[in-house]
């Protein structure tokens, strides 16, 4: 039996049907539309599936959507600053060549953009701790880090 729940992602509220089993990541990929959470292990191993509640990161394949009215949920649609603007982070990544194949981006931004409002300057082993649940096969990991502490730096420049 569906059952009809109220989903606020992105700043936008969702009314959508749906079964008590479905998780949070089909609902935002299937239904929402969108795609940016990647649905890759499906155990919670990798952290492809990603995104914020309530400014946290948690893993979308593991909770169920109807668990989650009355959260703020952000997907990395909802990082970009504008449609023709990414976020500092984003395009820290862009400009240190983080960037890969991105399977791991989105999963990738968002926890360490969730470290970032945690600690405006956080070190090395703060920041491999962060986001030691987020599995890249591409990159080496050195590139990400680079670019999460060039984030911090040009956050910190602007203010």
């Amino acid at each position: 039996m569906k059952q009809v729940i109220e989903l606020c992602v992105n700043g936008e509220k969702h009314e959508l049907a749906m079964e008590s089993q479905v998780t949070l990541l089909e609902v935002l990929r299937e239904q929402l539309g969108l795609t940016g959470a990647k649905e890759a292990c499906g155990t919670g191993e990798c952290g492809s599936c990603t995104v914020l509640i309530d400014g946290k990161p948690v893993l979308a394949c593991l909770i169920l959507a109807v668990d989650c009215p009355g959260y703020s949920i952000t997907t990395i649609e909802g990082v970009t600053v504008t449609r023709d603007k990414l976020s500092p982070l984003q395009q820290a990544f862009l400009d240190t060549g983080a960037i890969q194949c991105g399977f791991c981006t989105p999963g990738m931004i968002l926890t360490a953009g969730a470290l970032l409002e945690e600690s405006h300057s956080p070190s090395d082993a703060q920041i491999k701790k962060a986001l030691e649940g987020n599995l890249c096969r591409c990159t080496g990991y050195n590139k990400i880090l680079e670019a999460v502490k060039l984030a911090a730096q040009r956050v910190e420049c602007k203010l």
